[in-house]
């Protein structure tokens, strides 16, 4: 199993929905960045389940603990290992379903490889897993504040209803993290509606990464939106990536479609307009970079299901247990993470490319 993420600044990430603790190991940060429990603990408790009407009840606090690589507030260049403790995993809704294929989760394919699973939340397939990602994803903002690089994510729509303004201060002050107020008033109802019907819903994410320099990824089999892509990809429930216009660059022409380039009065090189996402050629070219994750809805719904047993029979399934109606509000920390994950090691690549390589200072 691939459990390892990046080339230089890399993660590996352990343990299960219903084990006894789940952790992250992190190599090739650089030393003298400062960090700490409370800075990552900040990231991690927008990812946390219970936090709202609108998610799983499950309570885990998801409390950090960094056991190596910090000392002085500061990371020492060594491997930086951090753990958390499940403390309100109930696996007896579980047993029920223990010989039986969940539709829309990873039970059967689990099985078809290595023969054996953990039933009990879906093991290592749970979205669970994405903890070690959110706290990895807060070492490597810190290390991309130095270079001036701001990542953000936020929903962009849920099931039919989607934003149709943007105002960065309002994706915290709401439950499902939108930019728009309106939207996401309509968006928290739609859910709650869902929830009753025993139901889900899925939608959109964007992420945007301010201040990236140009220069950034490889030119064939390390894109950066290549790279992007894979990341969003590994997310547990995402169906589709777009980076910059997308698809919605197939509909338009050349003309309409390129970003022409201007000279700005700092002398920069600026585009002015952006479908490209901030990259062409697979390379960073200065502008924000910019991609949407389609989140399908939440397998687990408490609906009668036709599924077959570990046998091959028919059989009929409900899923019970403490589910998120939809997991939409909750991937937008994990899209970020991701996002800021592929940075922080295309920034750290980037500087092995040529001798004469100046990037913001800081590192």
């Amino acid at each position: 199993m691939t459990n390892s993420f990046g080339r230089v600044f890399r993660i590996t990430t352990w343990g299960e929905s219903h084990g006894p603790a789940l952790g992250v190991v992190l190599d090739g940060c650089p030393a003298g960045i400062p960090l700490s429990n409370e800075i990552v603990q900040a990231d991690l408790a927008r990812r946390r389940v219970g936090q709202s009407k609108v998610t799983s009840p499950r309570q885990e606090r998801d409390r950090v603990e960094i056991l190596s690589g910090v000392w002085d507030g500061q990371t020492t260049g060594v491997p930086i290992s951090m753990i958390t403790y499940n403390k309100d995993a109930d696996s007896s809704k579980y047993d029920v379903i223990r010989d039986l294929y969940r539709p829309g989760h990873a039970d059967y394919t689990y099985d078809m490889k290595w023969g054996i699973r953990d039933h009990r939340g879906g093991g290592r397939s749970s979205a669970r897993e994405t903890w070690g990602r959110v706290a990895a994803g807060a070492v490597a903002r810190q290390m991309l504040k130095t270079a001036g690089i701001d990542v953000y994510a936020y929903t962009v729509q849920i099931g039919s209803i989607r934003s149709e303004s943007f105002d960065r201060e309002e994706i915290e002050n709401n439950l499902v993290r939108a930019a728009d107020p309106a939207a996401a008033a309509k968006m928290v109802e739609a859910i709650e509606l869902i929830k009753e019907e025993k139901n889900s819903l899925g939608g959109t994410v964007e992420v945007v990464a301010d201040g990236v320099p140009p220069g950034l990824g490889d030119p064939m089999y390390g894109k950066l939106d290549a790279l992007i892509g894979y990341a969003m990809m590994s997310i547990h429930a995402t169906k589709g990536v777009e980076i910059g216009r997308g698809f919605g660059s197939t509909t338009s022409t050349g003309y309409e479609n390129n970003d022409w380039l201007y000279t700005d009065d700092e002398g920069r090189v600026r585009t002015r307009t952006n479908h490209a996402g901030g990259m062409l050629g697979g390379i960073s070219n200065g502008e924000p970079v910019i991609a949407r994750v389609g989140i399908k809805p939440t397998s687990s719904i408490e609906q009668r299901q036709e599924t077959v047993d570990k046998g091959g029979n028919a059989r009929e399934i409900i899923v019970e247990g403490r589910h998120d109606p939809c997991v939409v509000p909750r991937a937008v920390p994990v899209v970020e993470a991701m996002m800021l994950l592929v940075l922080a090691d295309a920034w750290l690549m980037s500087r092995t490319s040529r001798v004469s390589w100046e990037g913001p200072s800081g590192l």
